[in-house]
């Protein structure tokens, strides 16, 4: 391969990347807000042993974070813990799509 094909692929790889990432959340998404949310409601009940079930950041992939997100799982569970608005599922979203399983900053402490 030339290496003129070699960056124009390399560029499209890059931007795959940068815009599936932008679409995880919105630009908006302010993912330490969703860690503040994350630890002061959500995981109190998501702990071993408890009604939840114990789940973190990096039980999942960031596939898996962005299916559970847009198939509503996380709607459906705060009807029982707490009312977030829509921002503010946007921020946990993102705070745990950025510290999934597969992420570059996987999440390994609670």
């Amino acid at each position: 391969m030339k290496t003129k094909e070699i960056a124009k692929i390399a560029s499209v790889f890059f931007f795959i990347g940068l815009f599936s990432t932008m679409a995880v959340a919105g630009d908006d998404a302010d993912p330490r807000k969703g860690k503040y949310l994350w630890k002061k409601n959500c995981q109190t009940c998501h702990i071993e042993g408890e009604e939840g079930g114990k789940l973190s950041p990096s039980t999942k992939t960031q596939q898996q974070w962005n299916s559970f997100f847009e198939s509503d799982h996380a709607g459906q569970a705060q009807e029982r813990c707490m009312k977030y608005s829509e921002n503010d599922l946007h921020d946990i979203q993102h705070y745990m799509y950025d510290h999934a399983l597969d992420s570059d900053q996987p999440e390994t402490c609670s």
